[in-house]
C-alpha cells in the first residue's frame, strides 16, 4: 500500500495536470475561434474546436500516454491549419497544447522514447507553421519549430535530469546514513565483545582465586596469600585492559599499538594457569606476522576459549595454534566439568568468537567430541598479499 504522503503528492500532481490541460484547452480554443473560421464554415469550425479541446484535455492523462498525446497534438494542429488555410485564414492557431506536450515528452519519457518523439513534434510544428502562413521568410519555419517544440523539450529534459540528480543525492544521503548507522552498530558490538572478553576473563580468574583463598584461610596461610596475590595481579591486569579499551574509545592514536596479539598468548596461558587451568600449549615456532587487526582477533578468541575452559572445564585444556600459507587455525579442547553450567555467558562468548572470525571470512566449529571433551576449532583465512 502506498504511503499517505506519496498518495497526497500524486493527487496534487493529477490536479495540476488537469488545471494545465484546462488552461491550454481554453486558450487554444479561444484563439481558434477568433480566427473567424465560424463565419466561413460553422460546422467544420465547431468540429475542429471540439477536437482541439479534446486534444488539450488529453494533457491531463497519465504519463504513460505522453508519446501518444504528443502525436495527437501534432495531428490536431496540422488539421486545424489545413482548415484555416483552406478558407484563406492565416492566423488563429494556438500552441499552448504543443508547448506542454513538448515539455511532457522531455520530462516524462525515457531518453530513447523522448528522442523519438522530438523529431515528430518539430516536423509537425514546422508543417503547421507552413500551412498557416505564419512565416514570412523560410528561416522562420525552423525557428518556430525550435521555439515551440525543441525548447520546451529541452526544458523538460533539464527538469527530469535535475529531479533525477536530487533523487540520487537523497538516495546517497540515505545510504550514507544507513552506512553510518551500521558502522556505529558494528563498533558498539565490537566494543561489547572486547569488554565481555576482558571482564569475563579477569573476573573469572579473580573469583577462582578468591574462592581458593577463602577455602584455605586459616588452614594454609601460604596458599591463601598466593591466592590473594593472584587476585591482586588479576585486578591490576583487568584495570590495565579496561584503561586500554577506554583509550581506544577516546581515540588515542597509540592505543591500537598496545593491543595484545599472538605474541601475548604465553602470558595469557600463564595467567589462566595461576587461576587453576593447566594448559598444554602448542604455538608456532618463530615469529608469525599477522595483520594487526587479525592479530588482536586471534588473541581475543584464544582468551575467550581459555576463559570458557576455566569456567566450564575441569581444570585442564589443550591449545594448538598454527599458521600455514593461507590460514591460521586455533584448536582448543578441554574436559567438560561434571557440573554443567546453566548460564548464558558461554553462548555469548561463542557468538562473539563467531562474529570475530566472520570479520575475516573465518568459521568456528564447536561441540563435544567422541571422547567427551569439548572442542572448538577456529579457521581464519590469511591474505598472502
Amino acid at each position: 500500500m502506498p504511503e499517505p504522503g506519496l498518495v497526497a503528492v500524486r493527487k496534487s500532481l493529477e490536479r495540476q495536470s488537469l488545471l494545465v490541460a484546462l488552461f491550454a484547452a481554453v486558450i487554444d480554443a479561444m484563439l481558434f475561434i477568433s480566427s473567424g473560421i465560424f463565419s466561413a464554415a460553422p460546422t467544420a469550425a465547431l468540429t475542429m474546436t471540439i477536437t482541439l479541446v479534446a486534444a488539450d484535455l488529453c494533457l491531463a492523462l497519465r504519463p504513460s500516454t505522453t508519446a501518444a498525446v504528443a502525436y495527437i497534438q501534432v495531428i490536431t494542429r496540422i488539421l486545424a491549419c489545413l482548415l484555416l488555410s483552406h478558407y484563406g485564414l492565416a492566423a488563429g492557431i494556438g500552441n499552448v497544447g504543443v508547448l506542454v506536450a513538448g515539455y511532457r515528452a522531455g520530462a516524462w519519457l525515457p531518453a530513447r522514447a523522448s528522442a523519438t518523439v522530438l523529431p515528430v513534434l518539430m516536423a509537425g510544428v514546422a508543417t503547421a507553421a507552413y500551412l498557416n502562413g505564419s512565416a514570412d521568410v523560410w528561416w522562420m519555419i525552423p525557428a518556430i519549430a525550435v521555439s515551440n517544440a525543441l525548447i520546451p523539450w529541452l526544458v523538460g529534459r533539464y527538469t527530469a535530469a535535475g529531479g533525477a540528480y536530487v533523487t540520487k543525492l537523497e538516495m546517497q544521503r540515505k545510504s550514507d546514513h544507513a552506512a553510518l548507522a551500521k558502522a556505529l552498530a558494528d563498533e558498539r558490538e565490537a566494543i561489547a565483545r572486547d569488554l565481555h572478553d576482558v571482564i569475563s576473563h579477569h573476573v573469572s580468574a579473580i573469583g577462582i582465586h578468591a574462592g581458593a583463598a577463602r577455602m584455605t584461610l586459616g588452614s594454609n596461610i601460604e596458599a591463601s596469600e598466593r591466592s590473594l596475590r593472584a587476585v591482586e595481579t588479576s585486578s591490576q591486569a583487568a584495570m590495565k585492559d579496561l584503561r586500554l579499551q577506554l583509550d581506544i574509545l577516546h581515540g588515542r592514536d597509540d592505543a591500537g599499538e598496545v593491543q595484545p596479539g599472538l605474541a601475548n598468548i604465553p602470558e595469557l596461558v600463564e595467567s589462566v594457569g595461576r587461576a587453576g587451568l593447566s594448559v598444554d600449549i602448542n604455538l608456532p615456532r618463530g615469529l608469525v606476522t599477522l595483520p594487526k587487526s587479525l592479530d588482536v582477533i586471534v588473541y581475543r578468541i584464544v582468551q575467550e576459549l581459555l576463559t570458557n575452559a576455566l569456567r566450564h572445564g575441569d581444570g585442564s585444556a589443550c591449545l594448538k595454534v598454527r599458521r600455514d600459507r593461507s590460514r591460521i587455525v586455533i584448536d582448543e579442547s578441554n574436559p567438560i566439568a561434571a557440573e554443567v553450567y546453566t548460564g548464558d555467558s558461554l553462548h555469548r562468548g561463542l557468538d562473539g568468537m563467531r562474529r570475530r572470525a566472520e570479520l575475516f571470512d573465518g568459521r568456528v566449529e564447536c561441540g563435544a567430541d567422541e571422547s567427551g571433551r569439548w572442542r572448538t576449532l577456529v579457521e581464519i583465512p590469511v591474505s598472502t598479499r
